[in-house]
């Protein structure tokens, strides 16, 4: 059984997922505007990846015997300066979903719920490949000022991406 606590700062961080899953289904539409289609793609399989965590969160407080409790999700930014605007939003936002798995991980230690504790794990190393591969990108993108062959060249290759849901645990 959760604690209040533990069940209150899940269904915070169940939003806070579904908030991700929007603010890129957004990013992949201002890309599809700008007829970048294949970082369009990538922002959609971002979307579908957001979704999965977020019925993951749901499951497991369910599982756990907790309410979820869904909340209004805030409307997303709409408009980017450039492609590099977004991969560089994008990538201040995986820190910041980052920082609320680690308090969520802080929570269970502080509540002694070791199954939760174990739950998490995979969200912390989840986050650690999340960041590393925006961060690769941002840095290609800015490698060829997010302009020219380059950025054809890596909208080719993010256009290949597809979403595998992750093998259960």
């Amino acid at each position: 059984m959760l604690t209040q606590k533990m069940q209150s700062e899940y269904n915070k961080q169940i939003n806070a997922e579904f908030y991700s899953a929007y603010l890129y289904l957004s990013m992949s539409s201002y890309l599809s505007e700008n007829n970048l289609n294949g970082f369009a793609n990538w922002m959609n399989i971002q979307y579908q990846e957001e979704m999965f965590h977020a019925m993951k969160f749901y499951q497991y407080v369910i599982e756990r015997g907790g309410k979820v409790v869904l909340d209004a999700i805030e409307k997303p930014q709409a408009e980017w300066k450039d492609i590099i605007d977004v991969f560089e939003s994008t990538f201040e936002h995986e820190k910041h979903v980052t920082s609320l798995v680690h308090n969520l991980m802080s929570v269970a230690h502080e509540e002694k719920d070791y199954a939760s504790v174990s739950f998490l794990q995979w969200f912390v190393d989840e986050q650690v490949e999340e960041e590393a591969n925006v961060d690769e990108l941002l840095q290609q993108l800015k490698l060829v000022e997010g302009k020219g062959s380059g950025l054809f060249m890596l909208d080719r290759e993010a256009k290949a991406r597809v979403f595998t849901p992750p093998v259960a645990q």
